[in-house]
C-alpha cells in the first residue's frame, strides 16, 4: 500500500465563512492521491491544540443537501456543525467522492431501487450489483487536519472503523464523541443495518429493528 501520511496537498484555499451557526475558516483543498476536491470548516484556532473536537464527514447528496430520510447523514452533518460551534474549536472534514461508501450517486440510486422493491439493506443492494459495500479512504481527511495542524482529535462518529482509518493515516485519536439521531420509520432498517452488518455503535436503537 502506497504510503501517503506525508503527502502535502496539491491545492489550497482559505476564506471566511459566515454559517447560520456563525463563522467560520472554509480551507478548499485538491488531494493529490485522490484527485478531489475537499473542504474542511474550521471553528476557532486548533492548530497545535489536542482533543480538538472532529467531524470527518461523507458526501451524501441525498440527505446533506435535500434532506432525504432514508439515512442520518444530513442530520448528522448538521449536528456536528451544532457540536462544532457549541465548543468553539472544531473542524468538520467535508470528504467529497464518498457517495454511497464509495461506490457514486448512479449506484447508490440504484441501490435504493433494490432496497424499495426487494426489501434489501444497504449492504445486500451493494453487493447484488457486484458492488463494493465500503471503498472509502480517509486519507484526504487526515493530511488536511495535519495541513490545519491539530494536535490530535476527539472524532464525532458513531463508527470505529472510522477511528481505526484516521489513526492508519497517522492521526491520534484521544476518543469517538457519539453522533445519534433519532430514530423513525424512514431510517431505522438503514440504522439497524449499520448497526447489524457493519459495526456502528447505535445504542439508542435498542430492540428496534
Amino acid at each position: 500500500m502506497r504510503d501517503t501520511r506525508n503527502t502535502e496537498l496539491a491545492e489550497v484555499a482559505e476564506s471566511d465563512l459566515v454559517t447560520r451557526r456563525g463563522p467560520f475558516r472554509a480551507v478548499a483543498f485538491r488531494d493529490p492521491y485522490d484527485g478531489n476536491e475537499h473542504l474542511a470548516l474550521v471553528r476557532g484556532e486548533p492548530r497545535g491544540l489536542q482533543d480538538v473536537l472532529v467531524r470527518v464527514h461523507s458526501e451524501c447528496l441525498t440527505g446533506d443537501v435535500f434532506g432525504a430520510l432514508r439515512c442520518e447523514c444530513g442530520a448528522q452533518l448538521r449536528s456536528a456543525v451544532d457540536a462544532i460551534a457549541d465548543a468553539g474549536c472544531g473542524v468538520l472534514v467535508y470528504l467529497r467522492g464518498h457517495e454511497g461508501r464509495g461506490i457514486g450517486l448512479v449506484a447508490k440510486v440504484r441501490t435504493h431501487v433494490l432496497q424499495d422493491e426487494q426489501g434489501l439493506d444497504t449492504v445486500d443492494s451493494a453487493t447484488a450489483l457486484g458492488l463494493p459495500v465500503d471503498v472509502r479512504d480517509f486519507g484526504a481527511a487526515a493530511r488536511v487536519l495535519r495541513h490545519i495542524g491539530v494536535g490530535s482529535v476527539r472524532l464525532l462518529s458513531n463508527n470505529e472503523d472510522k477511528v481505526l482509518a484516521l489513526t492508519d493515516h497517522g492521526i491520534t485519536v484521544t476518543g469517538r464523541v457519539p453522533l445519534l439521531e433519532p430514530v423513525d420509520e424512514h431510517n431505522v432498517r438503514y440504522l439497524t443495518a449499520k448497526r447489524d452488518r457493519l459495526g456502528h455503535d447505535l445504542p439508542h436503537l435498542g430492540s428496534l429493528g
